[in-house]
């Protein structure tokens, strides 16, 4: 069984939602703080390519509102990788890489049914 890598904050509600949820079902995992641990430009590049900037970015987040308005006008793809790498808090969290390249963003019903599909 390889091992998901949960990407997320370590005070992150849903963070800790998906692990306890993981942990529960006996699947192995890696938790990586985004802030503490840090991510590759690769990992970020897969995410993209995987759900796309729009669903990764965490436009509730207090990150984003604290932003000025020049960094949050006019998005581009380009702009919001910038962004993300530059404020790790602004990824939609968690972040789980699954097996056979399975990427989900966020903890929803959806999320947990896609991830039952591949665990």
């Amino acid at each position: 069984m390889a091992t998901v890598i949960v990407y997320g904050l370590k005070n992150c509600d849903s963070c800790r939602a998906a692990r306890a949820y993981l942990g529960e079902r006996g699947f192995r995992y890696e938790f990586r703080d985004v802030r503490g641990d840090g991510f590759s430009d690769a990992d970020l590049d897969s995410w993209i390519a995987a759900v796309g900037w729009e669903t990764l970015l965490n436009r509730k987040s207090r990150t984003w509102r604290d932003l000025p308005e020049d960094d949050r006008a006019g998005l581009d793809a380009a702009n919001a990788r910038v962004l993300l790498k530059a404020h790790p808090a602004l990824i939609k969290r968690p972040v789980i890489d699954a097996t056979r390249g399975t990427i989900t963003v966020g903890w929803t019903p959806e999320v947990r049914k896609a991830l039952q599909a591949v665990l």
